[in-house]
Protein backbone atom coordinates (compact mmCIF):
# COMPACT_ATOMS: atom_id res chain seq x y z
CA UNK A 1 0.00 0.00 0.00
CA UNK A 2 1.29 3.64 -1.26
CA UNK A 3 2.06 5.90 1.50
CA UNK A 4 0.87 9.79 0.39
CA UNK A 5 1.23 12.53 1.74
CA UNK A 6 -0.41 15.70 0.49
CA UNK A 7 1.87 18.48 0.93
CA UNK A 8 1.06 22.33 1.53
CA UNK A 9 2.93 24.27 -0.70
CA UNK A 10 3.79 27.83 1.07
CA UNK A 11 2.55 29.85 -1.96
CA UNK A 12 -0.36 28.47 -2.36
CA UNK A 13 -1.02 28.03 1.06
CA UNK A 14 -1.53 31.72 1.56
CA UNK A 15 -2.50 32.68 -1.79
CA UNK A 16 -5.71 30.66 -0.84
CA UNK A 17 -5.95 32.27 2.49
CA UNK A 18 -8.53 32.82 4.16
CA UNK A 19 -10.11 29.11 3.17
CA UNK A 20 -6.50 27.48 3.46
CA UNK A 21 -6.84 28.86 7.07
CA UNK A 22 -8.28 26.21 8.73
CA UNK A 23 -7.61 23.18 6.30
CA UNK A 24 -4.61 21.56 4.71
CA UNK A 25 -4.90 23.28 0.88
CA UNK A 26 -6.41 19.64 -0.66
CA UNK A 27 -8.92 19.89 1.98
CA UNK A 28 -10.28 22.43 -0.35
CA UNK A 29 -13.70 20.82 -2.22
CA UNK A 30 -13.56 21.96 -5.88
CA UNK A 31 -16.37 19.77 -8.10
CA UNK A 32 -17.89 17.17 -6.00
CA UNK A 33 -14.98 15.89 -4.10
CA UNK A 34 -12.27 17.72 -2.23
CA UNK A 35 -8.97 17.23 -3.70
CA UNK A 36 -7.95 14.90 -1.36
CA UNK A 37 -10.82 13.09 -2.35
CA UNK A 38 -9.90 12.92 -5.86
CA UNK A 39 -6.56 11.49 -5.45
CA UNK A 40 -8.10 9.00 -3.07
CA UNK A 41 -9.95 8.28 -5.94
CA UNK A 42 -7.47 7.59 -8.74
CA UNK A 43 -4.46 6.42 -6.31
CA UNK A 44 -5.38 4.24 -4.14
CA UNK A 45 -3.09 4.62 -0.92
CA UNK A 46 -2.46 5.84 2.91
CA UNK A 47 -3.06 9.43 2.43
CA UNK A 48 -2.32 11.82 5.12
CA UNK A 49 -0.55 15.63 5.36
CA UNK A 50 2.60 17.90 5.64
CA UNK A 51 0.30 21.19 6.43
CA UNK A 52 1.62 24.04 8.38
CA UNK A 53 2.81 23.77 11.73
CA UNK A 54 -0.20 24.90 13.15
CA UNK A 55 -2.14 22.36 11.47
CA UNK A 56 -0.22 19.38 12.69
CA UNK A 57 -2.04 18.38 15.58
CA UNK A 58 -5.57 17.92 13.59
CA UNK A 59 -3.56 16.59 9.97
CA UNK A 60 -1.01 14.77 11.12
CA UNK A 61 1.48 13.69 8.57
CA UNK A 62 1.68 9.73 8.79
CA UNK A 63 5.73 9.32 7.35
CA UNK A 64 7.36 6.39 6.36
CA UNK A 65 11.21 5.47 5.13
CA UNK A 66 9.66 5.19 1.28
CA UNK A 67 6.41 8.00 0.82
CA UNK A 68 5.32 9.33 -2.07
CA UNK A 69 4.80 13.21 -1.59
CA UNK A 70 2.18 14.99 -3.77
CA UNK A 71 1.58 18.97 -4.09
CA UNK A 72 -2.05 19.22 -2.50
CA UNK A 73 -3.21 22.06 -4.97
CA UNK A 74 -2.55 19.63 -8.08
CA UNK A 75 -5.89 18.35 -9.17
CA UNK A 76 -5.19 14.86 -10.44
CA UNK A 77 -5.80 13.64 -14.13
CA UNK A 78 -4.82 10.13 -16.02
CA UNK A 79 -1.20 10.99 -17.17
CA UNK A 80 -0.17 12.61 -13.72
CA UNK A 81 -1.45 9.99 -12.23
CA UNK A 82 0.49 7.06 -13.88
CA UNK A 83 3.39 8.90 -13.87
CA UNK A 84 3.29 9.14 -10.25
CA UNK A 85 2.38 5.86 -9.77
CA UNK A 86 5.48 4.78 -11.54
CA UNK A 87 8.16 6.85 -9.75
CA UNK A 88 11.11 5.06 -8.34
CA UNK A 89 12.21 5.69 -5.28
CA UNK A 90 14.74 9.38 -5.25
CA UNK A 91 12.50 10.50 -8.48
CA UNK A 92 11.09 13.57 -8.65
CA UNK A 93 7.82 15.11 -11.25
CA UNK A 94 8.58 18.56 -11.90
CA UNK A 95 6.53 21.17 -13.99
CA UNK A 96 8.55 24.37 -15.50
CA UNK A 97 10.59 24.02 -11.70
CA UNK A 98 7.91 23.58 -9.87
CA UNK A 99 7.63 19.90 -7.56
CA UNK A 100 4.59 17.99 -8.39
CA UNK A 101 5.54 14.58 -6.90
CA UNK A 102 8.63 12.92 -5.13
CA UNK A 103 9.19 9.26 -4.02
CA UNK A 104 11.57 8.92 -1.05
CA UNK A 105 12.35 9.97 2.60
CA UNK A 106 10.96 13.18 4.29
CA UNK A 107 14.75 14.35 4.54
CA UNK A 108 15.20 13.69 0.87
CA UNK A 109 12.28 15.76 0.23
CA UNK A 110 12.96 18.79 2.07
CA UNK A 111 16.48 18.78 1.35
CA UNK A 112 15.41 18.46 -2.28
CA UNK A 113 17.67 15.78 -3.12
CA UNK A 114 16.00 13.91 -6.07
CA UNK A 115 18.27 11.45 -8.07
CA UNK A 116 16.43 11.89 -11.41
CA UNK A 117 13.78 14.42 -11.98
CA UNK A 118 11.11 14.11 -14.35
CA UNK A 119 9.29 17.24 -16.67
CA UNK A 120 6.31 16.69 -17.00
CA UNK A 121 4.84 17.83 -20.45
CA UNK A 122 0.93 17.64 -20.15
CA UNK A 123 -1.32 20.39 -19.05
CA UNK A 124 -1.62 20.92 -15.15
CA UNK A 125 -4.30 21.31 -13.75
CA UNK A 126 -4.37 22.76 -10.15
CA UNK A 127 -5.68 25.77 -7.72
CA UNK A 128 -3.60 29.12 -7.01
CA UNK A 129 -6.10 31.38 -6.65
CA UNK A 130 -9.44 31.75 -4.67
CA UNK A 131 -11.16 32.37 -7.62
CA UNK A 132 -9.69 29.19 -9.58
CA UNK A 133 -12.63 27.45 -6.96
CA UNK A 134 -15.27 28.75 -8.80
CA UNK A 135 -13.90 29.29 -12.67
CA UNK A 136 -12.71 25.15 -12.38
CA UNK A 137 -15.75 24.22 -10.68
CA UNK A 138 -18.07 23.18 -13.82
CA UNK A 139 -15.18 21.10 -15.31
CA UNK A 140 -14.29 19.55 -11.96
CA UNK A 141 -17.90 18.50 -11.49
CA UNK A 142 -18.05 17.10 -14.78
CA UNK A 143 -14.63 15.11 -14.11
CA UNK A 144 -16.19 13.70 -10.76
CA UNK A 145 -19.56 13.07 -11.48
CA UNK A 146 -18.09 10.32 -14.24
CA UNK A 147 -15.42 9.16 -11.73
CA UNK A 148 -17.82 8.45 -8.88
CA UNK A 149 -20.61 7.26 -10.76
CA UNK A 150 -18.98 5.31 -13.28
CA UNK A 151 -20.31 1.41 -13.50
CA UNK A 152 -23.20 2.36 -10.93
CA UNK A 153 -26.75 2.66 -11.20
CA UNK A 154 -28.24 5.69 -9.65
CA UNK A 155 -31.96 5.19 -7.66
CA UNK A 156 -34.64 6.32 -9.43
CA UNK A 157 -35.49 10.23 -9.87
CA UNK A 158 -39.53 10.67 -9.18
CA UNK A 159 -41.68 11.33 -11.95
CA UNK A 160 -43.22 14.76 -10.31
CA UNK A 161 -39.82 16.36 -11.82
CA UNK A 162 -39.09 17.52 -14.97
CA UNK A 163 -35.94 17.06 -17.20
CA UNK A 164 -34.80 19.69 -19.66
CA UNK A 165 -32.63 18.40 -22.13
CA UNK A 166 -30.97 15.22 -23.25
CA UNK A 167 -30.95 12.82 -20.39
CA UNK A 168 -27.43 11.36 -21.43
CA UNK A 169 -24.22 12.33 -22.24
CA UNK A 170 -23.10 10.91 -26.12
CA UNK A 171 -21.49 7.98 -24.49
CA UNK A 172 -24.43 6.86 -22.87
CA UNK A 173 -23.85 8.35 -19.66
CA UNK A 174 -26.79 9.31 -17.44
CA UNK A 175 -26.32 13.17 -16.53
CA UNK A 176 -28.68 12.73 -13.25
CA UNK A 177 -27.29 10.72 -10.53
CA UNK A 178 -28.94 10.05 -7.18
CA UNK A 179 -27.47 8.63 -4.56
CA UNK A 180 -29.50 6.37 -2.01
CA UNK A 181 -32.04 8.17 0.57
CA UNK A 182 -31.78 11.54 -2.22
CA UNK A 183 -35.15 12.93 -2.79
CA UNK A 184 -36.38 15.71 -5.07
CA UNK A 185 -40.00 16.47 -5.92
CA UNK A 186 -41.46 19.05 -8.67
CA UNK A 187 -38.42 20.28 -9.54
CA UNK A 188 -36.97 21.39 -12.85
CA UNK A 189 -33.74 19.83 -13.84
CA UNK A 190 -32.17 21.39 -17.16
CA UNK A 191 -29.41 19.01 -17.86
CA UNK A 192 -28.47 20.81 -21.30
CA UNK A 193 -24.89 22.12 -19.96
CA UNK A 194 -23.76 18.85 -17.84
CA UNK A 195 -24.58 16.55 -15.11
CA UNK A 196 -26.64 16.67 -12.03
CA UNK A 197 -25.79 15.23 -8.79
CA UNK A 198 -27.77 14.16 -6.01
CA UNK A 199 -26.12 12.97 -3.12
CA UNK A 200 -26.43 10.79 0.00
CA UNK A 201 -29.87 11.59 1.99
CA UNK A 202 -30.21 14.99 0.29
CA UNK A 203 -33.54 17.08 -0.60
CA UNK A 204 -34.21 19.32 -3.90
CA UNK A 205 -37.43 21.01 -2.62
CA UNK A 206 -40.64 21.76 -4.65
CA UNK A 207 -40.50 24.88 -7.09
CA UNK A 208 -36.34 25.04 -7.78
CA UNK A 209 -35.54 24.96 -10.44
CA UNK A 210 -31.69 23.52 -11.26
CA UNK A 211 -29.59 24.23 -14.11
CA UNK A 212 -26.15 22.25 -14.88
CA UNK A 213 -23.66 21.51 -13.87
CA UNK A 214 -24.71 21.01 -10.02
CA UNK A 215 -23.73 19.30 -7.09
CA UNK A 216 -25.39 18.58 -3.94
CA UNK A 217 -23.69 16.10 -1.41
CA UNK A 218 -24.53 14.38 1.50
CA UNK A 219 -27.37 15.64 3.55
CA UNK A 220 -27.67 18.92 1.01
CA UNK A 221 -31.08 20.95 1.45
CA UNK A 222 -32.58 23.04 -1.74
CA UNK A 223 -35.23 25.08 -0.09
CA UNK A 224 -38.32 26.02 -2.07
CA UNK A 225 -38.16 27.86 -4.71
CA UNK A 226 -34.85 28.11 -5.17
CA UNK A 227 -33.40 29.23 -8.61
CA UNK A 228 -29.30 27.64 -9.08
CA UNK A 229 -27.20 28.14 -12.14
CA UNK A 230 -24.03 26.21 -12.97
CA UNK A 231 -21.52 25.18 -12.19
CA UNK A 232 -22.59 25.39 -8.50
CA UNK A 233 -21.68 22.72 -5.70
CA UNK A 234 -23.44 22.48 -2.29
CA UNK A 235 -21.39 20.77 0.47
CA UNK A 236 -22.20 18.51 3.06
CA UNK A 237 -25.04 19.60 5.62
CA UNK A 238 -25.51 22.70 3.13
CA UNK A 239 -28.77 24.39 2.89
CA UNK A 240 -29.59 26.50 0.28
CA UNK A 241 -32.55 29.17 -0.84
CA UNK A 242 -32.66 32.46 -3.58
CA UNK A 243 -30.90 32.63 -6.53
CA UNK A 244 -27.26 31.38 -6.77
CA UNK A 245 -24.99 31.45 -9.54
CA UNK A 246 -21.83 29.24 -10.00
CA UNK A 247 -20.85 29.22 -6.23
CA UNK A 248 -19.34 26.35 -4.09
CA UNK A 249 -19.96 25.56 -0.72
CA UNK A 250 -17.44 23.62 1.32
CA UNK A 251 -20.21 22.15 3.96
CA UNK A 252 -22.34 22.74 7.04
CA UNK A 253 -22.79 26.74 5.59
CA UNK A 254 -26.44 27.99 5.30
CA UNK A 255 -27.84 30.46 2.64
CA UNK A 256 -31.29 29.38 3.44
CA UNK A 257 -33.37 32.53 2.06
CA UNK A 258 -33.95 35.24 -0.70
CA UNK A 259 -30.45 36.98 -1.52
CA UNK A 260 -27.92 36.51 -4.77
CA UNK A 261 -25.11 34.81 -4.72
CA UNK A 262 -23.00 34.29 -7.71
CA UNK A 263 -19.13 33.52 -8.06
CA UNK A 264 -18.10 32.85 -5.15
CA UNK A 265 -16.78 30.72 -2.37
CA UNK A 266 -18.30 29.85 0.55
CA UNK A 267 -15.74 27.92 3.72
CA UNK A 268 -17.53 25.61 6.49
CA UNK A 269 -20.25 26.62 9.22
CA UNK A 270 -21.01 30.18 7.47
CA UNK A 271 -24.20 31.78 7.52
CA UNK A 272 -25.79 34.03 5.51
CA UNK A 273 -29.08 35.88 6.95
CA UNK A 274 -32.16 36.47 4.94
CA UNK A 275 -31.99 38.82 2.25
CA UNK A 276 -28.06 39.29 2.22
CA UNK A 277 -26.97 39.44 -1.15
CA UNK A 278 -23.48 39.58 -3.03
CA UNK A 279 -21.93 41.48 -5.80
CA UNK A 280 -20.17 39.84 -8.69
CA UNK A 281 -20.06 42.69 -11.26
CA UNK A 282 -19.09 46.27 -11.24
CA UNK A 283 -21.13 48.88 -12.11
CA UNK A 284 -18.47 50.17 -14.83
CA UNK A 285 -17.62 46.95 -15.44
CA UNK A 286 -14.35 47.33 -15.16
CA UNK A 287 -11.97 44.65 -14.27
CA UNK A 288 -11.64 43.21 -10.68
CA UNK A 289 -9.42 43.29 -8.12
CA UNK A 290 -9.08 40.58 -4.80
CA UNK A 291 -7.59 40.87 -1.49
CA UNK A 292 -4.37 39.01 -1.63
CA UNK A 293 -3.39 38.71 2.15
CA UNK A 294 1.08 37.74 1.06
CA UNK A 295 1.03 41.13 -0.43
CA UNK A 296 -1.84 42.38 1.94
CA UNK A 297 -3.01 44.59 -0.56
CA UNK A 298 -5.60 43.87 -3.75
CA UNK A 299 -4.83 42.18 -6.68
CA UNK A 300 -5.15 42.44 -10.46
CA UNK A 301 -7.72 39.30 -11.42
CA UNK A 302 -8.62 39.73 -15.34
CA UNK A 303 -12.07 38.86 -14.22
CA UNK A 304 -15.21 40.75 -15.20
CA UNK A 305 -17.44 38.30 -12.32
CA UNK A 306 -16.19 37.78 -8.88
CA UNK A 307 -18.48 37.62 -5.78
CA UNK A 308 -18.11 36.83 -1.84
CA UNK A 309 -15.14 34.86 -0.68
CA UNK A 310 -15.95 33.62 3.16
CA UNK A 311 -13.72 31.82 5.31
CA UNK A 312 -14.82 29.03 7.87
CA UNK A 313 -17.31 29.95 10.70
CA UNK A 314 -18.28 33.27 9.86
CA UNK A 315 -21.76 34.74 9.28
CA UNK A 316 -23.53 37.86 8.16
CA UNK A 317 -27.11 39.26 9.40
CA UNK A 318 -30.11 40.12 7.43
CA UNK A 319 -29.90 42.29 4.60
CA UNK A 320 -26.10 42.27 4.40
CA UNK A 321 -25.06 43.62 1.32
CA UNK A 322 -21.42 42.86 -0.08
CA UNK A 323 -19.71 44.42 -2.72
CA UNK A 324 -18.18 42.95 -5.86
CA UNK A 325 -15.28 40.60 -4.82
CA UNK A 326 -15.08 40.91 -1.09
CA UNK A 327 -12.80 38.38 1.32
CA UNK A 328 -14.40 37.97 4.49
CA UNK A 329 -11.81 36.14 7.15
CA UNK A 330 -12.45 33.35 9.52
CA UNK A 331 -14.50 34.21 12.73
CA UNK A 332 -16.32 37.63 11.49
CA UNK A 333 -19.70 38.91 12.33
CA UNK A 334 -21.06 41.44 10.26
CA UNK A 335 -24.68 43.13 10.60
CA UNK A 336 -26.34 46.19 9.78
CA UNK A 337 -27.14 48.51 7.16
CA UNK A 338 -24.76 49.43 3.94
CA UNK A 339 -21.79 47.63 2.55
CA UNK A 340 -18.69 46.86 4.64
CA UNK A 341 -15.47 47.44 3.13
CA UNK A 342 -13.97 44.64 0.74
CA UNK A 343 -11.96 42.76 2.90
CA UNK A 344 -12.67 42.21 6.57
CA UNK A 345 -10.09 40.24 8.70
CA UNK A 346 -10.34 37.22 10.73
CA UNK A 347 -12.14 37.49 13.86
CA UNK A 348 -14.01 41.17 13.51
CA UNK A 349 -17.41 42.51 14.41
CA UNK A 350 -19.07 45.34 12.91
CA UNK A 351 -20.42 46.72 9.23
CA UNK A 352 -19.59 49.77 7.49
CA UNK A 353 -19.99 51.85 11.08
CA UNK A 354 -16.72 49.90 11.82
CA UNK A 355 -15.73 46.74 13.09
CA UNK A 356 -14.13 45.72 16.62
CA UNK A 357 -11.99 42.49 17.75
CA UNK A 358 -14.34 38.96 18.61
CA UNK A 359 -12.51 37.42 21.37
CA UNK A 360 -12.06 33.48 21.41
CA UNK A 361 -14.10 32.84 23.97
CA UNK A 362 -17.01 34.43 22.61
CA UNK A 363 -16.02 33.27 18.92
CA UNK A 364 -15.91 29.19 20.64
CA UNK A 365 -19.03 29.86 22.10
CA UNK A 366 -20.89 30.28 18.73
CA UNK A 367 -19.02 27.75 16.98
CA UNK A 368 -19.79 25.43 18.92
CA UNK A 369 -23.60 26.17 19.56
CA UNK A 370 -23.73 25.98 15.78
CA UNK A 371 -21.66 23.08 15.26
CA UNK A 372 -23.72 21.01 17.91
CA UNK A 373 -26.67 21.61 15.46
CA UNK A 374 -24.92 19.10 13.25
CA UNK A 375 -23.81 16.40 15.83
CA UNK A 376 -20.44 17.90 15.83
CA UNK A 377 -18.04 19.18 18.50
CA UNK A 378 -15.20 22.00 18.54
CA UNK A 379 -12.08 20.04 19.88
CA UNK A 380 -8.87 20.99 21.21
CA UNK A 381 -7.12 20.76 18.02
CA UNK A 382 -9.57 22.71 16.25
CA UNK A 383 -8.70 25.81 19.07
CA UNK A 384 -4.88 25.42 18.53
CA UNK A 385 -5.84 26.37 14.73
CA UNK A 386 -7.84 29.24 15.56
CA UNK A 387 -5.42 30.19 18.45
CA UNK A 388 -3.13 30.41 15.76
CA UNK A 389 -5.21 32.45 13.62
CA UNK A 390 -6.39 34.93 16.13
CA UNK A 391 -2.54 35.09 16.85
CA UNK A 392 -1.75 36.03 12.84
CA UNK A 393 -4.86 38.26 12.41
CA UNK A 394 -3.87 41.38 13.17
CA UNK A 395 -0.73 41.46 11.29
CA UNK A 396 -2.62 40.14 8.28
CA UNK A 397 -5.23 43.46 8.55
Amino acid sequence: MKNIILFDVNQQHFDLLPLAFTRPVSDIRIGILTIREKWEHRLPGMYSYLTPEYMAAKYPAALSDDNIFIASHILPDDSLVKQISDLDPGEAIVCNQELLAFRGNEADFRNERYNRTIEYDHTLKCIRHLYDIFLMNGECLEADFRLITNGRTSEKLSDSNRIIGEPCFPDGTPKIFLEPGAHAECAIFNVTNGPIYLGKDCEIMEGSCIRAPFAACEHAVVNMGTKIYGATTLGPYCKVGGELNNVVMFGFSNKAHDGFLGNAVIGEWCNLGAGAVSSNLKNDYSEIKLWNYPTRRFLRTNLQFCGLIMGDHSKAGINTMFNTATVVGVGVNIHGAGFPRNFVASFSEGGTAGFTDVQLTKFYAIAEKMMARRGRTLTDADKTIFEAIYNQAEQLK
